[in-house]
């Protein structure tokens, strides 16, 4: 059987598939089994015993208890059928053959055969279902001849046999697509718990890549300028001022930062740029002046170099860029080991942007400069979430330290026109 290629996921549809009623099939695997074969058992007692109680006319012989009693013993089989339908089959045609040398009311229609054959086309394995093929057709012409021997007897229980067998199987081929369909939803749903999962790892990681960048950087200036503040407090008033300044500066940054990534967070938003309202602004490539001039005022010199002709660039690839520029340069700040400068270069080339940033100092022998910081981790994710590369090592020379990305300038025309 062919499953449609794709079922709705929505917990309306999972509800309508759980309450549809139950077919043959899997009533006969519940534990309310006998209930249901005891009250079908009653029904086709019932219809069987009506043309004992209604009124005959005088020209036929009065009812008797053992053709009555011969008639229930062709329906009692049938509380086995759910459990061993060829058996209740072959009890049910060995009492109905048994009947016939009785004179006994007629019945409209053979109930107990036509419920038993049902039973083994719904529920019955290969091997009984093809027993009961076999040896049908034969019976129904033995039980016709013995009837009444006429073509309407033939005609008429050859239909019903067929009907009783042909609703049967399509009983069977239901109950076999409700499995399939209800396989399948639950398959999906797994699908789309464990596609949650992945989701809510990846966007743990974003949150944490994202609020490492700005504590880090902030936390990184406030402890360099409050280290030179008490130096220079009484040489240097001014200085120290600034100094002071700086400290404040970078702590409502990040406050305003910390801010906005809480609200997104609560309204489940994107801290990213995505659909939800911005609380603030996000970083830019214009703002990589004022992130390097924030640094510079903790001594430290830093240079902006741009080289090539500038392209416009999507708004997240810009938070890339930016957010590179900002931990590798909270890296100098906090690693290298006598640096007195560095230099932030943005290579713009045909097919490609390389961000590179490279001090004079010593770089740290920690596991920061080899690739095992949390810093250097979250440039590499996100150099790659836009099908680049980074690389940290050795300056040009072979001396001081330098953190380079390149990032691929293959954009769509919309992602352009929004950057």
């Amino acid at each position: 059987m062919t499953l449609p290629p794709s079922l709705p996921r929505d917990p309306l549809f999972r509800r309508f598939t759980t309450r549809l009623p139950k077919a043959p099939m899997s009533l006969a695997r519940s534990g309310n089994s006998w209930a249901v074969d005891a009250l079908i058992t009653a029904v086709v007692q019932l219809a069987v015993t009506i043309p004992f109680v209604v009124p005959r006319s005088a020209d036929v012989p009065p009812a008797t208890w053992a053709s009555y009693g011969m008639t229930t013993l062709t329906v009692l089989p049938l509380l086995l059928r759910s459990r061993v339908p060829l058996t209740a089959l072959l009890l049910v045609t060995a009492a109905g053959f048994a009947y016939l040398p009785l004179d006994g009311p007629g019945q409209p229609l053979p109930y107990s055969p036509l419920v038993a054959i049902f039973t083994v086309a719904a529920l019955g394995g290969v091997w009984q279902r093809r027993v009961t093929i076999c040896i049908g057709p034969p019976l129904v012409v033995i039980s016709s001849a013995l009837r009444t021997n006429t073509a309407r007897e033939y005609l008429f229980a050859f239909f019903v046999f067929t009907m009783a067998y042909v609703l049967g199987v399509l009983a069977r081929t239901r109950q076999a697509y409700l499995e399939a369909v209800e396989a399948r939803a639950a398959e999906l749903e797994r699908s789309r718990q464990v596609e949650a999962e992945r989701a809510a790892e990846r966007e743990r990681a974003r949150i944490a890549r994202e609020m490492h960048d700005v504590l880090s950087h902030a936390v990184s200036l406030m402890i360099v300028q409050a280290e030179a503040g008490p130096l220079v407090v009484r040489s240097d008033p001014d200085r120290a001022e600034a100094a002071f300044d700086a400290i404040a500066g970078a702590g409502r940054d990040a406050m305003v930062q910390l801010r906005r990534m809480l609200g997104l967070l609560k309204e489940g938003r994107d801290a990213d740029g995505g659909t939800g309202p911005a609380r603030s602004p996000q970083p830019t490539l214009d703002g990589l002046q004022d992130l390097v001039a924030d640094v510079r005022r903790t001594g430290l010199d830093v240079m902006l170099v741009p080289e090539g002709e500038p392209r416009p660039l999507p708004p997240d690839v810009q938070v890339t860029v930016y957010r590179v520029v900002q931990e590798a340069l909270t890296n100098v700040l906090r690693h290298a080991r006598s640096a007195g400068s560095a230099r932030v270069r943005l290579v713009w080339e045909p097919e490609r942007l390389v961000v590179s940033v490279e001090n004079d100092g010593h770089a740290p022998q920690d596991g920061s400069t080899r690739g095992g910081g949390r810093g250097l981790i979250g440039i590499r994710e996100r150099a790659a979430a836009h099908g680049g590369t980074a690389s940290f090592g050795p300056g040009p020379a072979g001396t001081g330290y330098r953190v380079a990305v390149e990032l691929p300038l293959v954009f769509s025309s919309a992602a352009e026109v929004d950057g």
